[in-house]
């Protein structure tokens, strides 16, 4: 006579030796790593579409820099906290179970699938965004180098200055430009300057505002007169022009400084802004690499059909 039976195992108590095999399951690293590489994809691609359709070129409706900012700070970090928590969770729960292993151990191993599932996807994403990245610089590198050799020609001649012994904004010195146009000054030309030559002078002499000693009060007078015998206007008025055009270099120098320096902060706050959201993907990746194993731990074990 033969019976069926089912025998409840969940009491039962299966005491087994610990492989020497590794402890590492790779193929559910891989695949949370691949998960969380494709939540980061599709929302960082999502967080671009936003930042776009919130930046305006009319000034009065878009966004300011800082709130663009904070806002791209918190992005990423949200980035890392659901991609990391996706992927880690997957990689703890798709690993296969271990017996035999006390909790702690068990719950440490969970840890560190979470974490090598983040630390993969990261890699992952690093190097296709840098692809990306490289692709797009090629594409306008021969734009860019159209650009440069047109206007090297023109920046030739203060680049020989600024390198040049002495030159613009290097010391007290003048570049060799300016020092020629000096030795070549006179009240009584033979012949009258090219509007080109006369130009290329004023601008010469207009660069000195941005050394430490300014443009001298006899660069000033000349200029003056310059002016005053090319324009026909009196000597006050064409003074009052010179001053505006020193003071116009001036403040021009100082924007552009005010934003190479809003731009290093700006470059700086990111650069700490990425680390701490990556930080915050690697715990978040860990603790939901623990939760997906406790998860898989707790399943219930099947019923087991015996034959008599």
């Amino acid at each position: 006579m033969v019976m069926e039976r089912s025998v409840d195992l969940t009491d039962v108590e299966i005491v087994t030796e610990e492989g020497s095999g590794s402890a590492l399951s790779w193929s559910a690293i891989i695949g949370g790593a691949v998960a969380a590489a494709a939540v980061t994809l599709i929302l960082v691609a999502l967080g671009a579409g936003l930042g776009f359709a919130s930046l305006s070129p009319w000034s009065r409706v878009s966004v300011s820099a800082t709130t663009f900012a904070v806002t791209t700070a918190i992005w990423f970090v949200v980035v890392q906290w659901l991609s990391s928590a996706f992927g880690g969770y997957l990689a703890g729960r798709l690993r296969s179970k271990w017996v035999g292993i006390h909790t702690d151990e068990g719950v440490f191993r969970d840890t560190a699938h979470g974490i090598l599932a983040w630390a993969l996807a990261t890699v992952v994403v690093a190097l296709l965004l840098s692809s990306a990245v490289a692709a797009a610089i090629g594409g306008t590198a021969r734009m860019a180098g159209q650009i440069g050799a047109g206007a090297a020609q023109g920046a030739g001649e203060y680049a020989a200055a600024q390198a040049s012994p002495g030159g613009p904004g290097m010391g007290p010195g003048l570049g060799m430009g300016y020092l020629t146009d000096r030795l070549f000054r006179t009240d009584h030309p033979t012949t009258p300057p090219t509007p080109q030559d006369l130009r290329g002078e004023t601008g010469r002499i207009l660069l000195t505002a941005l050394g430490e000693n300014g443009v001298s009060d006899a660069d000033k007078a000349y200029l003056t007169q310059l002016v005053a015998a090319n324009t026909g206007v009196d000597q006050a008025t064409a003074a009052k022009r010179v001053d505006d055009a020193i003071a116009q270099v001036k403040k021009t120098e100082a924007e552009l400084k005010q934003k190479a320096d809003q731009a290093r902060k700006a470059a700086s706050a990111a650069a700490f802004a990425t680390a701490f959201s990556m930080l915050i993907g690697a715990f978040i990746a860990g603790a939901a690499g623990a939760l997906g194993g406790r998860h898989r731990d707790e399943q219930p074990v099947p019923l087991a059909r015996t034959t008599l």
